[in-house]
């Protein structure tokens, strides 16, 4: 080879609008009617075999769960084993394989998630994970391609970084992937997520064993199937749908496994760690461990914030996607001048929205992801209900056809009331109404009263106050926005991830994420090596 190459500049997926007489609207309604009339049989994919067993599951419409929208063979001891074997056979010859070889096969994976494949995995995500056509289209088609065409850039920003050189030597830097396999479990909210967490690695060159949510098979079969259209050979990514307790006992113990990719709640992360933690001696390597867990998201107004932003913001933030996204708004701090006014039209918006079937295009919201998810989430609303601490503003839930929870805005008298402080993953906004004299004591609460520091947001006019703002709650969120609502970060704009109880912070869609998964190494070269012994000190 006589070239460098230079990989396609990315550019962010342009988002289609579905409105009426739109060609995407019509294509989309065909395909959530052809996907709704039909149950896909999904095996796990091991070293590109399709593993059928006798252990079955099922994903159901969380809109309307009496439809099984799918049927999945779930797997054990055995086929987890023969997934390592499949990853660790496949790894030589991947991570020979030159990158631009590699990078082609994502960038076609892009393409083809961004063209022929779009109305099939934004149906799949809205039918298995109850998202609007909008929610899905930003996530499944945009985000994932996003993620895809980013990292491929990324990547080749890290092979280009190297060291310098002095006269008569040269230094070079080489980003080898990790000495084992990568292990990635991801979430049912977002199939973005599901891409993203067995490709980062594995366009570094790593050989990954992917898990995901059991909620989520089917929009990520349809993703896994891309890769193998796009050329991804066999046992680069292996595709098990299993327990996550045999994940743990099978995958994350193994002695090969060098890193761990994962996205989900703070306490299962935290089970994980400590498991590798106690199985520390165990590996042949330390284990990268790169993970983004829960949050408790914030939106903080001052006195001079405009107040119709602010309410939309809070009811995007909140609500969309039914609060079911790792940065949505949960608790919201207003000040007492404010609050009447935003009282007013925050409860005229929320009831406006329209809850049910996301194949409606006039509902704002679809249900919750499964039943555990629901009595959780009702649970909560309902403590808020008998306490003396806390007043229900709307609220309402109906599990009878759907897990569908109403939008719920909760005011707390106290600033650490319950559903200030735990994370709920559901559309229920706490807002707690702070004298505007105590701006300075409830602002220094916000990072305190929680553990989580994921997302947050600020609202004012007055620039100085942005800044003393910005200075306070420097720690209490990785992605910070200022007049905005705390979601919706976009690939190469916003990179997502935050610390404390939320995470490691490896930042997704960043450069940062990619250096995680190499394991690089110096290489000295002199051309003219010295022959004598002695130094010119000596003399």
């Amino acid at each position: 080879m006589n070239a460098f190459f230079t990989v396609p500049t990315p550019i962010n997926e342009p988002i289609l609008s579905y409105a009426k007489g739109t060609t995407e609207r019509e294509g989309i309604l065909k395909e959530l009617e052809r996907q709704a009339g039909v149950v896909e049989k999904i095996p796990s994919i091991i070293g590109g075999k399709e593993i059928h067993t006798e252990q079955k599951d099922f994903c159901r419409i969380p809109h309307n769960h009496s439809h099984i929208l799918a049927e999945f063979s779930t797997v054990g001891a055995e086929e987890l084993k023969l997934a390592i074997e499949s990853a660790e056979k496949a790894k030589h010859n991947w991570e020979k394989m030159p990158f631009e070889h590699r990078a082609s096969i994502f960038l076609k994976a892009a393409d083809m998630v961004a063209g022929p494949f779009r109305h099939r995995i934004n149906a799949a995500t809205m039918l298995g994970q109850s998202k609007t056509v909008y929610q899905a289209e930003i996530d499944s088609a945009c985000e994932l391609a996003d993620f895809l065409r980013f990292n491929v850039h990324f990547a080749q920003e890290i092979y280009k970084n190297q060291p310098i050189s002095s006269p008569g030597m040269w230094n070079r830097m080489e980003y080898r992937p990790l000495n084992g396999f990568v292990t990635a479990i991801s979430p049912f909210n977002f199939t973005a997520i599901g891409g993203n967490l067995p490709t980062a690695p594995a366009l570094m060159g790593n050989t990954v064993v992917w898990k995901p949510a059991s909620t989520s098979v089917l929009s990520n079969y349809i993703f896994y199937q891309i890769l193998q259209k796009a050329g991804l050979p066999d046992g680069v990514i292996n595709f098990v749908l299993c327990k996550g307790s045999d994940m743990s006992e099978h995958v994350l113990k193994h002695p090969k496994m060098a890193g761990f990719h994962f996205t989900g709640s703070t306490g299962v992360f935290n089970s994980c760690w400590s498991l590798i933690g106690q199985n520390i001696a165990n590996y042949e390597n330390y284990p990268r461990l790169v993970g983004e867990t829960g949050g408790k998201d914030f939106i903080f107004a001052h006195h001079t914030a405009e107040v119709q932003p602010l309410v939309t913001a809070m009811v995007r933030g909140a609500l969309e996607y039914q609060g079911q996204k790792c940065s949505a708004a949960s608790r919201a701090y207003i000040p007492e001048s404010l609050w009447g006014e935003v009282k007013e039209k925050l409860l005229a918006e929320t009831a406006k929205i329209r809850v049910g079937d996301v194949a409606d295009f006039s509902n704002f919201m679809g249900a919750v992801i499964d039943k555990n998810a629901y009595s959780s989430i009702v649970e909560y609303i309902e403590y808020a209900k008998e306490s003396a601490d806390a007043e229900v503003l709307c609220t309402g839930y109906d599990d009878s056809k759907g897990w569908f929870i109403q939008p719920t805005i909760i005011q707390a008298k106290i600033s650490d009331f319950r559903t200030m402080k735990e994370e709920i993953f559901g559309p229920v906004l706490t807002i707690y109404v702070y004298p505007d004299s105590d701006f300075e004591g409830t602002l220094a609460g916000v990072s305190t009263v929680s553990p989580y520091a994921l997302t947050g947001a600020i609202f004012a006019r007055d620039r100085q106050i942005l800044a003393h703002m910005e200075d306070i709650l420097s720690d209490a969120a990785g992605n910070f926005y200022i007049n905005d609502k705390p979601t919706g970060a976009v690939v190469g704009q916003q990179p997502f991830g935050g610390a404390r109880a939320s995470g490691t912070n490896d930042k997704a869609g960043s450069i940062l994420n990619l250096l995680r998964w190499t394991n690089p190494r110096t290489i000295k070269e002199t051309f003219c090596p010295p022959e004598a012994v002695e130094y010119p000190f000596m003399g």
